[in-house]
């Protein structure tokens, strides 16, 4: 499928739905997950080939860990499948691979091979792709504070050099380009904790449309919406970057 339109640098997604995706097909939630991870590498693919520098995908937040320990063991299983699985194809496609969140908290059939790959694909500069694992948005504050406090105790920073810069560099996606797009499926209106600080001036949409069907084409649609938005950035006339990102 072609698109001629304005690409975002970063997008980020929120992918939601694929528990009531299996629930109406009558499968088990599993299944949905199972299907969900098609959509992943369909959508990952098409960033990729439309020039998207850097694609963020929530895959497992913080609170997830509060969903039933079958659930959650399931979802580790499917997830280290994954990795393992998209092994090739990030290398080949010269994509870099990193993670965001609490990783020290996955067990190690997760943590193991996702390490690794981010160690072999980190000189990769096609595309960044960010998995969102035991995230949450509040939490990657909190943390970026706490690191602040210790910098400041041992006297490498000084009260009047803290501001929106030194704080963006101790957030956990320091290495990541502002994010201009975050994309949320299944009809839900909110960010659920998700990229709190970089949402600030982010452009939001919502899709009534379940996680295990998102594609290319959604994908596009949701391009073609951004392409249309007026990105001010708080001031008015012509449209403008903020002071740490590019508007492409």
């Amino acid at each position: 499928m072609t698109y001629s339109g304005r690409v975002p640098g970063h997008v980020a997604i929120i992918m939601d739905g694929n528990g009531r995706w299996a629930e109406s097909q009558g499968l088990p939630r599993l299944e949905g997950h199972r299907r969900g991870a098609k959509s992943v590498r369909e959508v990952t693919r098409a960033c990729r080939r439309l020039g998207v520098r850097a694609l963020t995908l929530y895959a497992f937040s913080e609170q997830n860990w509060f969903r039933p320990s079958s659930e959650v063991d399931a979802l580790m299983t499917l997830l280290g499948q994954y990795i393992r699985g998209e092994r090739r194809e990030i290398l080949d496609n010269d994509i870099r691979l990193s993670a965001i969140g609490r990783v020290r908290k996955l067990p190690d059939a997760v943590r193991r091979p996702l390490e690794s790959l981010m160690a072999e694909s980190e000189n990769n500069q096609g595309m960044d792709l960010c998995l969102a694992l035991s995230y949450g948005g509040r939490e990657e504050i909190v943390d970026a504070v706490r690191s602040l406090v210790t910098a400041a105790r041992l006297g490498k920073v000084q009260e009047g050099q803290v501001d929106e810069s030194l704080i963006a560099e101790h957030l956990w996606t320091s290495h990541l380009p502002a994010v201009d797009l975050i994309i949320r499926t299944s009809g839900e209106l909110r960010l659920s904790n998700f990229l709190l600080w970089h949402a600030a001036y982010a452009e939001l949409y919502f899709t009534d449309t379940l996680w295990p069907n998102f594609g290319e084409t959604q994908l596009i649609e949701a391009f073609r919406e951004f392409s249309r938005r007026n990105r001010r950035f708080g001031r008015v006339g012509e449209t403008v970057p903020p002071p740490d990102a590019e508007v492409l």
